[in-house]
């Protein structure tokens, strides 16, 4: 599961069962992601309060669907091949569309959206790996590029969030040894008007 002790649902106790039990999905899961915090439960209640923040909250403004396509993308710069398994479901679901789906899985392998996203979404990605893979040389033009290209300010923050949400959990994940065995792929919760509602569905 990882290359450090976790402590499973069935063993869990106190404080950490009730956030597995605010976490957990279908037949008491809980994805390894955040079970590697079992031993420090304060720091999945972290974990999870950005994450439902930043990626799953009623407030944000850009699509869902887009907000995975850069989880996707980051976790892949990052050869983080956990998330980009996870996330990518995730997007399949939110888009219900295979075609779509494949379309910008082989764009985020190549590095290349000009077949599966819009000018503007693009140019949000390219943003996520600048950020990602050279952040000495991000600019205040790389933010202008984006209000240029018409996303507000406060979309400006999400992208950044989740961008910096992803190389947070790659990190997490590669630096732990976290492996998807046992897990189910791309429940989210979904609940995205309650900041409180964890349940992976």
């Amino acid at each position: 599961m990882s290359w450090i002790t976790t402590i499973p649902y069935n063993a869990s106790e106190g404080k950490l069962r009730r956030l597995y039990d605010k976490v957990k999905g279908p037949n008491n899961n809980v994805d390894n992601v955040l079970m590697v915090h079992s031993l420090r439960p304060h720091s999945l209640v972290g974990h999870m309060a950005i994450y439902k923040n930043v990626l799953h909250n009623s407030s944000n403004t850009l699509p869902k669907w887009y907000l995975e396509v850069l989880g996707v993308y980051v976790s892949h710069l990052n050869n983080c091949q956990y998330c980009v398994l996870h996330h990518f479901a995730g997007l399949k679901r939110l888009l219900n569309d295979d075609v779509q789906s494949e379309k910008i899985y082989t764009s985020v392998q190549k590095g290349n959206f000009s077949n599966s996203l819009t000018d503007q979404y693009i140019a949000g990605a390219e943003y996520a790996r600048k950020l990602t893979l050279e952040l000495p040389n991000i600019i205040q033009d790389d933010v202008e590029k984006l209000k240029h290209l018409g996303f507000t300010d406060g979309e400006i923050l999400e992208i950044n969030q989740v961008t910096s949400y992803f190389n947070y959990v790659n990190r997490s994940v590669l630096g732990l040894g976290v492996n998807h065995n046992g897990d189910v792929l791309g429940l989210s919760p979904n609940k995205s008007d309650d900041p409180d509602n964890w349940s992976h569905k």
